[in-house]
């Protein structure tokens, strides 16, 4: 069975099953320029976030002054940048530290166009960027103005960025990375809910498939070849660039390629919902009313950390890890539990400390306006 000849059943069994994933990860081509739904993801969400820190500094919900909500911005784009390359490179993947290429910007470590964040990683960078904001910002005097607890204003971007959170995995999923676990084999019919992931084929958790599948897979590469790719890897990668270039021939694609795939939870919608839509809801409602510094920060904390366990039991951990799991739960996950338990310490110190209550978009205030 090679080619166009895969199997007729197969292609019946899966007909009315389970999409087939066809997003390209990029989402403008400007020559060989190449925008990527990844990259735009942050930045929309640093734009979010500016935007809503501007309307609550205006409304005089928070410390930092209107004329120097950009300079907060741009401490906290290095943060969530730095702590987040930073971050996956020491929890998940050292060998980026002493790899180099031989194409720019050569040191693996500054390749973030390939991927490779760490959330936690973001998370800490956040907080470094929380307390040097917290000193304040000199004026034209030389006066610090703005100047007020860490703790206020980690409670400040712990309230926008769900932003940046929800944004960043929607992107995960057009990529088609961090891929939830199989609910039914290549082969075999799946759920309408499920979605099958032709990026499988270059993960760690590949499926595997039987000697016949194996020569058909290898067969539906070729068929898309170019001269010059030789492999099949350079056949397969051939073929998803296809595949996202729409058409007939990406139809063609879909039906000979989806008995092959397998179809899988869509984890990276399940933390969208949760780290976006979820968290959101829950820290905004929570700073309703004004707070003492540092209580909405450890609800972040707290309610981070639970979703971030729970959805994870449908989404794979990272293949290349030698121990992907222990005691029955992922790296990530043991690092959430952590976050959830320093969380509910912080909170119940930060609640019985004497301390002005800031914040509160519940609550009324007469607008500021920039000096």
């Amino acid at each position: 069975m090679t080619g166009s000849m895969v199997s007729p059943l197969l292609t019946l069994a899966t007909a009315s099953g389970s999409w087939i994933h066809d997003i390209g990860p990029v989402a403008v081509q400007l020559g060989p320029l190449a925008i990527r739904w990844y990259g735009l993801s942050y930045v929309l969400g640093f734009v979010a976030g500016w935007w809503l820190l501007s309307r609550l500094s205006r409304r005089g919900l928070i410390a930092i002054p209107p004329d120097r909500v950009g300079d907060a911005a741009m401490y906290f784009v290095l943060g969530v940048v730095l702590g987040g390359r930073l971050g996956y490179a020491i929890l998940y993947d050292p060998a980026l530290f002493v790899t180099f290429g031989k194409s720019f910007p050569f040191w693996a470590l500054l390749e973030i166009n390939k991927g490779g964040m760490a959330s936690h990683g973001g998370i800490v960078g956040t907080i470094i960027a929380s307390v040097v904001i917290a000193r304040g910002f000199k004026d034209a005097d030389g006066n610090r103005v703005g100047k007020c607890p860490p703790q206020h204003i980690m409670d400040t971007i712990a309230a926008v960025c769900p932003i940046g959170l929800g944004l960043g995995r929607l992107a995960n999923f057009i990529n088609g990375e961090l891929l939830g676990r199989i609910v039914a084999m290549p082969g075999k019919a799946g759920p309408w809910w499920a979605v099958r992931f032709p990026q499988e084929v270059f993960d760690q958790h590949a499926p595997s498939l039987t000697p016949q599948q194996e020569l058909d897979m290898r067969a539906v590469a070729a068929r898309y070849a170019r001269p010059g790719d030789e492999t099949f890897s350079q056949q397969y990668q051939r073929l998803l660039d296809t595949l996202h270039a729409g058409g007939e021939r990406a139809m063609s694609i879909k039906r000979d390629l989806g008995p092959l795939l397998a179809s899988r939870h869509p984890s990276q919608l399940y933390q969208f919902a949760a780290e976006g839509l979820v968290l959101g809801a829950v820290l905004w409602l929570i700073w309703r009313k004004p707070r003492k510094p540092g209580v909405v920060g450890c609800w972040f904390l707290i309610t981070y950390g639970v979703l971030r366990v729970v959805t994870e039991f449908w989404r794979l951990p990272d293949g290349h890890l030698a121990v992907q799991r222990i005691a029955g739960l992922s790296r990530g996950q043991w690092l959430s539990v952590v976050m959830v338990v320093c969380g509910l310490v912080l909170l119940r110190h930060f609640t019985r400390k004497d301390a002005q209550k800031l914040g509160g978009w519940g609550v009324k205030r007469a607008a500021t306006t920039p000096a």
